[in-house]
């Protein structure tokens, strides 16, 4: 049944790009429907130790394969002299983006950002592995799950731990409390408030992609060798 769900999406999606190029997606509710929340996560740098608690526990919540990951920490240093050095640590995972390029060009649908809650998924039912999203992400955080064959990365474990009512595995996982997760349409929201009252940036918004996974910049010397 799967092999003839791919053959049949991969025939459409032939004619789909053949005739012109590629189509806009909507996602399963429809872009008529307002958007009800909009999630977004805040990686705290200066809190961040890179311990990688939050990649292992988003492997085993959602079953990453090994060999690909849906999230990393970026380490880069050292930085200064020595004995005054330290290390700068990252998040390289999906931005959750408002104005979303992978959706814009996925020929099927599979692509698409929930209306209800503003997270970007992959519906890997629709997805023929045609890789147009990964090539047109400019956050390369997008890859080829080798078990589903589908376009996989973050989802803010809509899947997994938000039907349950939970925050995502990363979040609680994290042992310094370095991310913070929550809606950005309610005021009163920690997000909200750390957004408000704590200097943040966001990569690549002169793209206009508008992304939703907000930083607050790392300072000199938290971590020393």
């Amino acid at each position: 049944m799967k092999n003839s769900r791919r053959l049949f999406l991969k025939s459409a999606c032939a004619l789909v790009v053949g005739a012109s190029g590629y189509t806009v997606a909507q996602g399963p509710l429809g872009e008529a429907q307002q958007t009800t929340k909009k999630y977004a996560l805040i990686h705290d740098e200066t809190k961040c130790i890179g311990c990688d608690a939050c990649s292992v526990a988003c492997r085993e919540v959602n079953n990453v394969p090994e060999g690909v990951t849906r999230l990393r920490i970026e380490r880069k240093g050292p930085y200064g002299e020595y004995p005054e050095q330290y290390f700068r640590f990252t998040r390289h995972s999906c931005q959750h983006c408002e104005d979303t390029p992978c959706v814009k060009v996925c020929p099927t649908g599979a692509a698409y950002k929930d209306e209800a809650t503003g997270i970007v998924s992959v519906d890997a039912w629709k997805c023929v592995g045609c890789q147009y999203c990964i090539a047109a992400c400019p956050y390369q955080v997008r890859f080829i799950n080798p078990v589903t064959k589908a376009a996989d990365k973050c989802d803010f474990c809509k899947e997994t731990r938000l039907k349950e009512g939970k925050l995502p595995a990363c979040v609680s996982a994290c042992p310094t409390q370095a991310l913070t997760f929550g809606d950005l349409q309610d005021p009163d929201s920690q997000v909200v408030q750390v957004l408000k009252h704590t200097p943040n940036y966001r990569t690549k918004t002169e793209l206009g992609t508008r992304p939703k996974l907000f930083r607050i910049g790392s300072q000199d010397g938290e971590v020393r060798l």
